[in-house]
């Protein structure tokens, strides 16, 4: 959608409104029917301004007993559709030497650098008191970005990052910065006189113009869900009350705010984008027992996009992609706590859709943002605006919600996927900076955001992505325990008082070897993948084999009576392949398992600092020296016999057209210099 000129929108100023509309009384609200309308994003923004471009929320990351208490007289809202397995508490899994604990510490130095008062400091302004400190720079304050208005945004990712944090790691500073801010938030309430923080530089007035159904730019419920989450991981996972109290209060302004809309009136506004309201405010009602929270919840679910996926309708061409998975993150929760089967269907089948006719072999997808159709693959495959980091954690969300209710190794596959070949590879751990795109431009580099100056979504999203690696590793259900990914680890399986270590080199070496630490004989399941890329899987206890499957994308079931110091290895095979798309299949990316192999090209023409940037719409345009990268010659069904070792582990050789070795490396291991992931074969020559 290509917005109207800037002179036919509403001008907003930094006054607040009056009246019943804004207060925090809590007042009915109605459900929803959908009526359909256009999209608004971040990105059709950006193109306008020239740039082209749980269970419970307890069981979905389990948090301390002093944190799951639900607001005063309420009672807990039942879920319709409880998840049949529950995650570990972040707390009772270690993370061990890995590149994952590597990217984990980089993210936590990052975080520990940034000054809360720099992110509160508009929030401030909007409520009337003077700012403690400058505020950032990017997408916080800067005047390129002032029409998207997601000022504020960087505070909610960061609040979560910190109560990710501090769940994982017990590390009091990042409790000390969750009070800070929670205690600062709530000041802003009461200057202001409203459940409203914000820190838009017209203040309540942009959200009042939203909600009123005039015409704005930006989108100020996708920025106000990352404050409503922050808060949300505040309270449920640092323990704090003081950001309970601050959520409950913007939720409750949130119920008023919006109660007087039409369910016509309502849907038309959703066709901007918001984030996952939907999910918050689902978590809400569980955690509460609100009924208004689950009305607003469902009122939320944009009707125009949930009904055709429930009717397992393809409509994605063209939409903006991260503005949609979120969504379905939510249809996902709403489900939970509704019954509604719709929402359940459209989310399975939105996954079946992105994750098999719609991803890169990295797990990501899109192109500048926009789903496009996969006939047109060869169109969009070598765009340096491939796969925003944003869309694959979001994926990653809808992908571990489905898990817990319906554990399918395909889903696990998935998620070991993007999690490897899109995750780990976003981060520089040495600096903890991350990417916004990952696309696959041939001989061109990873592009990461500065410490200050940027504050893109992805910036936020990579806060978060770094900082809970421990919480899919391992799930259970009674007595069953699942291993879903080959991380050194260990957990702590409170209600058996067990623990269960991992030890493994992979993907290095495709096996892994678990230990039990056990006070006392105990009879428990365990369900080890058998992933589908591995056409078999060896299982042994204390040296001798137990168990053979020859059924990849599965679960190899262990039930015994286990005995401390029990080791079970789970030996697997790695294989190389080419993996390509049906409409284009002379253009294919190299995997070993789950890895993606990329072509490390080096770093002509490439100065020191030169991938650190500013401007992510400006992507393709960096560093655009002319450069050749190598061609590959041959057949995708036969080139990968053309592979050999190289000099060290997870390393491969193929010759170019040329004669040229390339070297290929995992894509996760790529930073500082030029790359190729997918390549486009000549026909080699007789």
């Amino acid at each position: 959608m290509r917005l109207a000129p800037r002179s036919s929108y509403v001008s907003v100023t930094k006054t607040w409104p009056t009246g019943r509309f804004w207060e925090d009384d809590v007042a009915q609200t109605h459900s929803c029917s959908g009526a359909k309308g256009i999209s608004t994003t971040r990105r059709n923004l950006l193109t306008s301004a020239g740039s082209g471009a749980f269970l419970s929320w307890c069981s979905a990351i389990s948090t301390p007993a002093s944190a799951r208490a639900p607001a005063s007289g309420a009672a807990l809202g039942p879920l319709t559709v409880a998840p049949r397995l529950q995650p570990f508490d972040l707390a009772d899994v270690t993370l061990l030497d890995s590149p994952f604990l590597a990217a984990q510490r980089g993210t936590e130095a990052y975080l520990l650098s940034l000054s809360p008062d720099r992110m509160l400091a508009n929030f401030r302004t909007n409520a009337g008191l003077t700012p403690k400190a400058p505020v950032y720079g990017g997408w916080e304050s800067e005047p390129t970005w002032a029409d998207i208005h997601c000022h504020g945004h960087t505070l909610g990712h960061y609040l979560s990052a910190c109560a990710l944090m501090y769940r994982s790691t017990s590390d009091r500073r990042f409790r000390q910065r969750i009070d800070y801010i929670a205690g600062e938030l709530a000041a802003c309430q009461k200057a202001a006189g409203s459940g409203l923080v914000c820190a838009f530089p017209a203040g309540a007035a942009l959200v009042a113009a939203h909600i009123g159904g005039e015409k704005i730019t930006g989108v100020p419920w996708y920025t106000l869900h990352k404050i409503f989450a922050g808060l949300r991981d505040a309270w449920q996972l640092g323990g704090s009350e003081t950001a309970r109290t601050v959520l409950l209060r913007l939720a409750d302004w949130a119920v008023v705010a919006t109660q007087k809309l039409s369910d016509a009136a309502f849907e038309t506004m959703l066709a901007t984008e918001h984030g996952g309201m939907n999910e918050v405010l689902a978590d809400l009602y569980v955690l509460t027992g609100k009924s208004d929270y689950r009305t607003l919840s469902e009122r939320f679910s944009q009707k125009a996009v949930m009904e055709p996926a429930s009717k397992a309708r393809d409509t994605l061409d063209g939409m903006h992609a991260n503005t949609q998975v979120p969504k379905f993150v939510g249809f996902q929760r709403v489900y939970e706590i509704n019954g509604d089967k719709s929402y359940g269907d459209a989310a399975a089948f939105f996954w079946r859709t992105v994750a098999r006719t719609r991803s890169y072999a990295t797990g990501g997808h899109g192109d500048a943002e926009f789903f496009y159709p996969p006939a047109d693959f060869a169109a969009h495959v070598f765009s340096a605006k491939g796969s925003e980091t944003c869309g694959q954690h979001n994926m990653l969300k809808l992908t571990r919600s489905l898990f817990l209710h319906d554990p399918q190794a395909e889903l696990a596959d998935f998620y070991e996927r993007a999690l490897y070949n899109g995750i780990l590879a976003s981060q520089d751990p040495e600096t903890g900076l991350v990417t916004y795109f990952q696309g696959a431009r041939p001989g061109y580099m990873k592009l990461y955001c500065t410490p200050e100056d940027s504050f893109w979504c992805c910036t936020g999203t990579g806060m978060e992505n770094h900082a809970k690696y421990r919480d899919s590793i391992y799930f259970r259900e009674e007595d069953a325990l699942y291993v879903n990914l080959f991380i050194p680890s260990s957990v702590r399986w409170q209600e058996k008082d067990a623990v269960l270590t991992q030890t493994t080199r992979f993907p290095e070496d495709p096996s892994t070897m678990l230990r039990w630490s056990l006070p006392r004989p105990t009879a428990a399941t365990l369900k080890l993948r058998h992933p589908r890329w591995s056409r078999s899987a060896a299982v042994l206890l204390n040296g001798a084999p137990i168990a053979l499957s020859s059924t990849p994308g599965s679960y190899i079931e262990l039930a015994r009576t286990w005995l401390d110091g029990d080791v079970i290895t789970l030996d697997l095979e790695m294989q190389l392949s080419a993996e390509g798309s049906p409409a284009a299949p002379d253009i294919i990316a190299f995997t070993y398992g789950p890895i993606v192999l990329a072509g490390a090209l080096g770093t002509e023409g490439l100065a020191p600092g030169a991938d650190v940037v500013v401007n992510e719409r400006l992507y393709g345009t960096y560093n655009d020296m002319p450069f050749s990268p190598p061609q590959l010659a041959g057949d995708a069904r036969n080139i990968v016999s053309r592979l050999r070792p190289g000099a060290g582990p997870l390393e491969f050789l193929i010759d170019a057209e040329d004669g040229r070795p390339v070297r290929l490396i995992p894509y996760y291991q790529i930073r500082h210099e030029r790359y190729a992931t997918y390549w486009k074969l000549k026909p080699k020559s007789a």
